[in-house]
């Protein structure tokens, strides 16, 4: 039983969390544990889908349907993180700008989508993700 299709995109979860938390910890000169979720470097949604995509591709081919859904879902996902996402930050920031006098508000966290250089790292942490699992299962 194969559970590369399994294990890759949680590995890279945990590996782009881990990789994201440095960064962020980095950044903040000191543990970023609050920092951890949408948004930031590298992009944790484009890397899932693009390991899943260069899985399949290393295991099945480039010619494979499943290779062309993987991609589709992939820019899917991408587009989303990168348009979606970023414009419901620029909401947050503004409902937060109008609700600070409320005193029982709780804001809204405003740093949801990606930059392009963000999603740029999410796939390659995704590409290398996925293609390390490609090839570790077809060497049995």
């Amino acid at each position: 039983m194969d559970f590369a299709y399994l294990l890759t995109p949680f590995s890279t979860w945990l590996i782009t969390g881990l990789i994201k938390f440095i960064v962020n910890s980095f950044k903040a000169k000191k543990l970023a544990f609050g920092l951890i979720g949408y948004g930031g470097f590298p992009s944790n949604h484009s890397a899932i889908v693009s390991s899943m995509a260069a899985l399949i591709a290393f295991k099945e081919g480039i010619a494979h349907p499943a290779f062309g859904v993987a991609v589709t879902l992939a820019f899917i996902v991408i587009l989303d993180a990168h348009s979606l996402r970023r414009q419901i930050g620029k909401h947050a920031v503004a409902i937060n700008r109008m609700a600070m006098a409320s005193s029982n508000y709780s804001p809204l966290r405003e740093r949801v989508g990606h930059t392009a250089i963000e999603i740029v790292a999410g796939v390659l942490v995704g590409i290398g993700v996925g293609s390390l699992f490609g090839y570790l299962t077809s060497m049995r």
